[in-house]
């Protein structure tokens, strides 16, 4: 019984008790949430959503917790992230936007061929575009976070592509509608793969070519498989980084405030990296004796442009006024520079 027990140790007992209760408390408030991303952990987009973790770690004081997975490890590729992060099969997911073109043909806007063809345009692009994207995001149960642009893609390939007879029945790898239409225009046979899926295809030789940028490339060590890159400049597309809904919801209003300031921040960041990536592939590159073609011959480039202008009438048909209002003002402002 208590009474037979001395006052010092009943005291130190029940403040050991409490102590131990605070813990558990401090335990259990914290909120744990899974971020997938189907690049693999070095990759532009994969150490963007690392330095956002850290950012919202710092800002929360470690109140929420949240694991980045990497390299298509919780079974999600971009292409299923819209419906898992809806369903809160996963809280928060890194997805590339054209992926998600079957759900609405905004999330082709960045791919599209020859709009926005370096980082400054893109951006004032995605900055004209971005209520669109966060629209479509809020009308299905989440938020839209930041984008994570890529470097302008090109075409990985076994021989030299200079010209658009390099192109003829080439099978290519293409990441959305956007692609597979321009490059079918210019006389390729493209297959759109799920990032996951190339390095497979490119070693059992399912394809024998890729437009992706030179960060995917030296990510997937394409140089086991391809010899050149062309830097054709095709577009600067960009990953949606977006949340359920609910999750966001039901943190505190301090921890809302800290993921939307790490979120603003990471966006931030995100655009100023990009600039100095491509330098660094290029020398990635060169050190495995990759051939780089940049810039590319200007009729190679005409003809490009001319097999992505029904691609973009296209797209301008199927989305509507919305669409065109984005292009207009989008126009002006590169008029204006």
């Amino acid at each position: 019984m208590i009474d037979s027990l001395p006052r010092r140790a009943v005291l130190c007992s029940l403040i050991a008790g409490l102590g131990a209760g605070a813990l558990a408390v401090n335990a259990q408030a914290a909120t744990t949430m899974d971020f997938s991303n189907e690049y693999n952990a070095s990759s532009i987009h994969a150490e963007g959503d690392a330095w956002f973790i850290d950012r919202v770690e710092e800002l929360t004081d470690g109140e929420v917790d949240i694991t980045l997975h990497t390299g298509a490890s919780l079974g999600f590729r971009s292409g299923d992230h819209f419906y898992a992060v809806a369903d809160n099969a996963v809280q928060i997911a890194d997805s590339l936007s054209g992926t998600l073109g079957g759900i609405d043909p905004i999330f082709l806007l960045s791919s599209l061929p020859f709009l926005a063809d370096d980082v400054e345009s893109a951006k004032r692009l995605y900055e004209i575009a971005r209520p669109e994207y966060a629209e479509v995001f809020e009308d299905n149960n989440q938020i839209l976070l930041y984008a994570s642009p890529w470097p302008a893609s090109g075409i990985w390939s076994e021989e030299p592509v200079t010209d658009m007879e390099g192109l003829q029945d080439l099978k290519i790898r293409t990441y959305d509608r956007n692609g597979t239409e321009i490059l079918r225009n210019a006389g390729a046979s493209p297959v759109k793969l799920s990032w996951a899926d190339v390095v497979p295809q490119l070693a059992t030789g399912g394809i024998e070519a890729v437009l992706t940028s030179a960060e995917s490339g030296a990510n997937g060590s394409f140089w086991e498989h391809l010899n050149d890159f062309s830097a054709i400049k095709y577009a600067i597309p960009l990953n949606m980084v977006h949340m359920n809904r609910n999750v966001f919801e039901s943190l505190s209003e301090s921890q809302q405030d800290a993921i939307l300031q790490a979120a603003e921040e990471t966006d931030a960041h995100n655009w100023e990296v990009v600039q100095e990536r491509v330098a660094q592939n290029y020398e990635t590159l060169e050190s495995h004796d990759v051939a780089i073609h940049d810039p590319i011959p200007e009729d190679f480039r005409a003809g490009l442009e001319e097999a992505a202008t029904p691609v973009l009438e296209n797209w301008l048909d199927n989305i509507g006024e919305r669409g065109q209002k984005i292009i207009d003002e989008f126009n002006q402002t590169q008029a204006s520079d």
